[in-house]
């Protein structure tokens, strides 16, 4: 609802964009044997099954009222990804029209329970709401001049620091060479890929601990590689080298067995980068005890990343919020909400992408000495800018 005093003001206009930029290495790093890109551009990584595009790519929505403002959201469009923004135009941008952004809360439930029966409560369907949601919160601060971690916040925000995610580069000596480099300029958090991790997840744990010392925290990404025995077994081998977390061992769909692997290691497992909304994380978090809930801010849009966080402070669980391939849009959003948040430890700072990106945006949002500075101005801080426009293709 509209505060008193305001006009209410109502989504008149909803557009969806692919922003597609080139790399020179994939995601993750180089191509190992055995791995090729096909004919549609995807690499299916044959650590751990999952497909993954040779390009940055995201959806980006500009949701304008009948006043003229319009905001931005963004989500997932790594992979097919008119099949999201379709998802908006035929189904979502409908029902969206005339609606007051005061309401976003109450219209992400309506929306999504647009297809409750349907069984469609994330992939595309979850990632074409956290886009429009998006857009609506932005729509909501700048509506009071506030930046949305204002709107948001009570009392003093806090300092976002970020943790050093991947070391794509092809060997290990290499990759650790890299990690010697980011911490000679300030940076005490790292996490590599098993995925990629070739001569062995535990041989690039030593190695790392050996040439960063006893005061870095290191993690690993396990990519829902394991079961839970394997899990476990990888787990102790990785104890003498102090892990701050094991994250994602095993498939999201197999609740008891991450369970099972957070009760081998209590306060070292994280995970819930690929939950939507709080529907998914409340059939998890009671059995499976985590140390470090991960949502990502393009799955789950600013109204289920905090009901997530605030699920995940009832039970114990610290934030580390997952920070994906995109312009900025959306991380400018994981940015802000982060800063408000009590549980919060470190969130993800994807240092191979994130300058490269943000050049598409005017904003002042950055990551200094592992620390990240917020984007100011109202709403998300965010705009795009003239390269934006070079990437960006309207989907009608």
């Amino acid at each position: 609802m509209s505060q008193p005093g305001m006009r209410a003001r109502r989504v008149s206009k909803v557009e969806t964009f692919i922003v597609t930029l080139p790399r020179d290495t994939p995601y993750l790093g180089p191509l190992a044997p055995g791995e090729s890109v096909n004919e549609r551009g995807y690499i299916v990584r044959k650590g751990n099954g999952t497909i993954y595009p040779t390009v940055d790519r995201s959806i980006a929505v500009r949701v304008t009222l009948d006043d003229g403002a319009h905001g931005w959201g963004e989500t997932y469009g790594i992979c097919a990804p008119r099949a999201t923004c379709e998802i908006i135009n035929d189904l979502l941008a409908p029902v969206l029209m005339g609606r007051d952004p005061e309401d976003v809360e109450r219209i992400w439930d309506e929306l999504y329970g647009l297809m409750r029966v349907r069984g469609c409560g994330g992939g595309f369907h979850g990632d074409a709401l956290a886009a429009l949601d998006i857009a609506l919160w932005d729509l909501r601060a700048r509506g009071r001049g506030l930046p949305l971690s204002a709107l948001l916040g009570e009392g003093p925000l806090r300092p976002v620091p970020g943790y050093l995610s991947g070391l794509p580069a092809a060997t290990l000596d290499e990759r650790v060479a890299m990690a010697q480099a980011w911490q000679a300029q300030g940076i005490d958090a790292f996490k590599f890929a098993a995925v990629v991790s070739h001569e062995g997840i535990a041989d690039e744990f030593a190695a790392l601990r050996t040439a960063l010392g006893e005061d870095a925290d290191i993690m690993v990404d396990l990519h829902w590689k394991f079961d839970a025995e394997e899990a476990v077994a990888l787990g102790r081998s990785l104890l003498p080298y102090r892990p701050r977390f094991l994250e994602a061992p095993v498939k999201p769909e197999l609740v008891q067995e991450l369970a099972g692997v957070c009760r081998a290691f209590p306060g070292l497992v994280a995970a819930g980068e690929e939950w939507y909304n709080d529907y998914e994380a409340a059939l998890r978090l009671p059995a499976a005890r985590l140390a470090y809930i991960q949502p990502e801010m393009g799955h789950t849009g600013i109204t289920q990343f905090r009901r997530i966080a605030a699920l995940g402070a009832r039970h114990g669980a610290l934030v580390a919020p997952h920070a994906t391939i995109g312009t900025g849009i959306f991380l400018a959003a994981s940015l802000h909400v982060s800063s408000t948040l009590p549980n919060l430890w470190k969130h993800e700072w994807q240092h191979s992408v994130f300058a490269r990106n943000l050049a598409l945006l005017d904003t002042d949002m950055g990551c200094e000495r592992g620390v990240y500075r917020l984007p100011t101005g109202p709403g998300l801080g965010v705009t795009p800018g003239a390269a934006f426009w070079e990437h960006a293709r309207l989907v009608a």
